[in-house]
């Protein structure tokens, strides 16, 4: 019994069981790519936290300690943690409102936030919720995530353009951009462009590598000895230098209208994101992912990032694929890009403070163009409309109410599209296949022999509350435009309905009263077991001459005389 506990216990800790493993030849990947990780990680926290309206060192917090929580608790051993856009982007369009213009407010909110992802992935950890995430379809991803970048894309463009920029949404955003572009800064601007085509270029030429550290180490270089800031091109300023302390949040819960909600957005973003790329990432390497534990590796991240006073951070696709490619085999990786971020903050700090910031506008710019899929949009429109419909809403959702509410509005938006297509779902009509003694819809397939005196339908949906009376509606139409003389027998296939419930039932009933009334006898096959158990529950198995799991379509038309 005390074996067994401890094993329960064990499998909660995964280095555990990936130490246990750990090979030699492995280290030399984890270490390259734990400092390849770092030399990525710190063009892009710097951005990330000035997206979110936090101090840049902010963002490399978020790397250094999320990156530890995370290789303590997280069942993958390539996802790689940290800010990204999209959460950088909600706390930037809900912390303003709550702290009032109070800059060490806004600062202590976003960390209380992360405080609150970490609670909440423990309860959703313990509730077995990883199932509800399943409520976010791929579709709803690609129109969030095209939704997202182009939001992004919107605030990043005035530091671009060295204007003041604004807005809440991002029409708002354009609109108001479009009237400051006569005061553009010409210098920030082209500033900006050689950054982005530095990046393109270096991206294509040598994916995989750290282009955007030497593009920002080109930038800095550039800056001091042109002396850009002199000349009116902002900068990042004074980083203080040193690790972070850490802390407990000032705040409490109730001191914060709003954050709750708030944490749960972050909380869906991350999980969804993070076990999307994780998954990736076991499949290629044949491991097993646990998404439960994920919740774990996910709370215990943004604790650390808490802890040291940063925001909530969580598992991207871009950095995790610059942490495969560069050779990681385990979390060990992201230890060794934690130390090399660590040795950044303590020694080089200074040097970035001539970094212009059109050029970290430049890297957000690059880094969420990724995001933009329309190609896969096209594809939902020719493809599944109702896919499209649902990523189209949660593009125009992002784009009018930002990311949190444009999300939900999402979800909530497909849930509905899923039930009024469950709601009137394909009756079939069936007919005999010429030459055999099998059945199947005469709609899809005319060249089948239609039956004489009979109708045989068949719900290709569970037969319950939302569609019990759209079907019977349509067996009532085809019924009504056959001669009533012609019409003897009428037989429901259950064989396409997995589920029934007591609406079903009811629909049945009705329908066989119709039918008596008809003369006009009903019949029932193909009913799954559970189904059988209700029917008879609700005596409707005497009704429609029994429930024979045995009996099949052809032997009830056969034994009919057609």
């Amino acid at each position: 019994m005390e074996r067994r506990i401890g094993l329960t216990w064990l499998s909660l800790f995964p280095p555990a069981r990936w130490l246990a493993d750990y090979r030699a030849v492995w280290l030399s990947g984890d270490l390259v790519a734990g400092v390849t990780l770092a030399a990525y990680a710190i063009p892009v926290s710097l951005a990330y936290a000035a997206l979110a309206g936090l101090p840049p060192q902010v963002g490399v917090y978020g790397y250094l300690l999320g990156g530890l929580g995370y290789a303590l608790l997280g069942s993958s051993r390539q996802l790689a943690i940290g800010p990204t856009s999209a959460i950088s982007l909600m706390i930037a369009g809900t912390v303003g409102a709550m702290a009032e213009g109070d800059a060490k407010r806004y600062a202590e909110i976003a960390s209380l936030t992360a405080f609150t992802v970490a609670a909440l992935c423990l309860l959703a950890w313990a509730f077995r919720l990883s199932v509800l995430v399943k409520l976010i379809s791929d579709s709803i991803l690609v129109g969030f995530k095209a939704g997202a970048g182009l939001t992004i894309a919107m605030t990043q463009l005035p530091s671009l353009f060295g204007v003041a920029g604004g807005g809440h949404n991002f029409f708002e955003r354009a609109i108001l951009l479009a009237g400051q572009l006569s005061q553009m800064h010409v210098l920030v601007l082209a500033v900006g462009v050689i950054a982005i085509a530095l990046l393109v270029v270096g991206e294509r030429a040598i994916p995989g590598r750290p282009v955007a550290l030497a593009v920002v180490v080109l930038a800095i270089i550039a800056a001091s000895a042109l002396g850009l800031p002199a000349l009116g091109v902002p900068t990042t300023g004074d980083i203080p230098p040193g690790l972070p302390t850490l802390g407990s949040p000032s705040l409490r819960l109730r001191d914060v209208e709003g954050i709750i909600p708030l944490a749960g957005g972050c909380l869906l973003l991350a999980y969804i994101e993070g076990v999307s790329a994780a998954r990736t990432f076991a499949a290629k390497h044949g491991y097993a992912l646990d998404p439960r534990q994920e919740f774990l590796g996910l709370g215990a991240a943004n604790l650390a990032a808490a802890l040291g006073h940063g925001y909530p951070v969580a598992g991207g696709l871009s950095q995790s694929a610059v942490n495969d490619k560069a050779g990681a085999r385990t979390p060990l990786a992201l230890v060794v890009a934690s130390i090399t971020l660590a040795l950044c903050l303590l020694f080089l700090t200074g040097f970035l403070e001539n970094l212009p910031k059109a050029v970290l506008a430049a890297v957000v710019l690059t880094a969420v163009y990724g995001l933009l899929d329309f190609p896969a949009l096209l594809r939902m429109w020719r493809v599944s409309r109702l896919d499209f419909y649902a990523a189209t809403i949660a593009l125009g959702g992002v784009l009018l109410l930002g990311i949190l509410q444009g999300i939900l509005l999402a979800a909530l938006a497909s849930i509905l599209l899923l039930l009024a297509r469950a709601s009137r779902p394909h009756v079939a009509f069936l007919g005999r296949i010429p030459g055999t003694s099998s059945y199947s819809d005469l709609a899809r397939h005319p060249e089948n022999e239609a039956l004489v005196g009979a109708i045989v339908f068949r719900p290709e949906a569970s037969l319950i509350y939302i569609n019990a009376d759209a079907v019977l509606e349509s067996v009532l139409s085809r019924l009504g435009a056959a001669p009533a003389s012609d019409i003897r027998l009428v037989v429901c296939d259950l064989s396409a309905s997995p589920y029934l419930d007591l609406a079903g039932a009811r629909m049945l009933h009705e329908l066989s009263g119709e039918l008596t009334a008809r003369g006009v006898t009903l019949r029932i096959v193909g009913a799954h077991g559970w189904a059988r158990d209700l029917l008879r529950a609700d005596e409707l198995g005497e009704k429609v001459g029994g429930l024979d799991r045995a009996a099949t379509l052809d032997d009830l038309l056969r034994g009919d005389g057609r």
